[in-house]
């Protein structure tokens, strides 16, 4: 509850007038792998555990967020479920946003087990990053030889009636040659299968023009193995994301093109990030500081709502910094401190 009992907050909207219902929460800059595209390439040093946002923290921002006409939450990291709490948390979070679409984004390895109880908890979704079906390839790209555990979630998520998005970061010469691999597990299997363009982010990223694999190709090559369709949106939309179902099969396949077709016209997300700063862009290095307005006894509802206002207002039009920088470096922070 507002402590200004005489403050109406407004529905959430940038300076460019795009309605913001979308909230990425990373819950800590942790994880047991260390991809290739999201890591620097110099050593990574975690944020300490007293600077990372508390589960009460976190609880309050979405309490406050909730009422202005926020639809869709994720819960991201980092690795989530390397955080210790992280039931009982998600658990507090369903009771918080009652109603709200709020989903998991995992690479999987950590969830044998726990689909059952995700589900129970109320969760209904869950994305999975996946950048090959290849164990030693995905040995390669994560540094860890964890694939059986990874792919084993898939399974487990379907089976506890949890909803799948399987997401892989799109790399030529990486993953290209996969593409059979990936299109028959979204045929065999009720999932979406979704690729995602590699993007320069990071000052100290790994990103190299070689390595880019355009969503344009990958629906080229695609189509010469299956034959696909556009699909429905549906009620809940596509998102950032481009469908089609596959002729004969279970799943679908996606692309999201945030570098060769961005879509910030009608970005609607705002990122919190664990050590509880708001972030309009993700190709921005803008960040608005919420955690020593949290940690003060005097800091009221209505300040923390102001706050996200005024990160609102000044949300920039990403692909304006793509063409500026040259693709190169768009922003310092690496994907891992800002969250997936």
């Amino acid at each position: 509850m507002l402590n200004d009992t005489e403050f109406t907050p407004a529905p959430l909207a940038d300076g460019f007038g795009r309605v913001v219902n979308y909230l990425r929460v990373s819950v800590t800059d942790r994880c047991n792998l260390r991809c290739l595209y999201c890591r620097p390439v110099q050593d990574f040093t975690a944020i300490s555990h007293f600077d990372l946002l508390s589960y009460e923290e976190y609880l309050r921002v979405i309490k406050l967020a909730a009422p202005l006409g926020l639809t869709k939450l994720r819960l991201t990291g980092g690795e989530p479920l390397a955080r210790r709490g992280f039931h009982r948390f998600l658990e507090e979070v369903m009771l918080a946003a009652p109603g709200m679409d709020v989903r998991l984004t995992t690479n999987g390895t950590l969830l044998a087990g726990q689909a059952r109880l995700l589900a129970s908890l109320g969760l209904k979704a869950v994305n999975i990053s996946l950048d090959s079906l290849d164990p030693e390839n995905f040995h390669r790209i994560t540094g860890a030889d964890l694939f059986g555990k990874a792919r084993q979630a898939i399974d487990d998520c379907l089976e506890a009636g949890l909803r799948v998005k399987v997401n892989a970061v799109a790399l030529r010469g990486v993953n290209d040659h996969e593409l059979p691999a990936f299109l028959e597990l979204a045929r065999t299997h009720p999932l979406d299968m979704r690729f995602i363009e590699f993007m320069p982010i990071g000052g100290d990223t790994t990103w190299d023009e070689g390595l880019f694999w355009p969503a344009s190709d990958i629906l080229e090559e695609a189509g010469r193995l299956a034959e696909l369709s556009p699909a429905s949106p549906g009620a809940e939309g596509h998102g950032p994301a481009r469908m089609w179902t596959i002729k004969g099969g279970l799943g679908r396949l996606g692309v999201i093109s945030g570098l060769s077709g961005h879509y910030c016209q009608s970005c609607n997300r705002l990122r919190l990030t664990c050590d509880g700063r708001l972030r309009p862009c993700l190709y921005s290095d803008t960040e608005y500081r919420l955690r020593p307005l949290l940690r003060s006894t005097k800091t009221s509802d209505r300040s923390i709502l102001e706050v996200l206002k005024r990160a609102l207002a000044r949300k920039p039009m990403g692909h304006m910094l793509l063409a500026a920088r040259g693709r190169r470096g768009v922003c310092a922070k690496p994907m891992t401190a800002i969250g997936g």
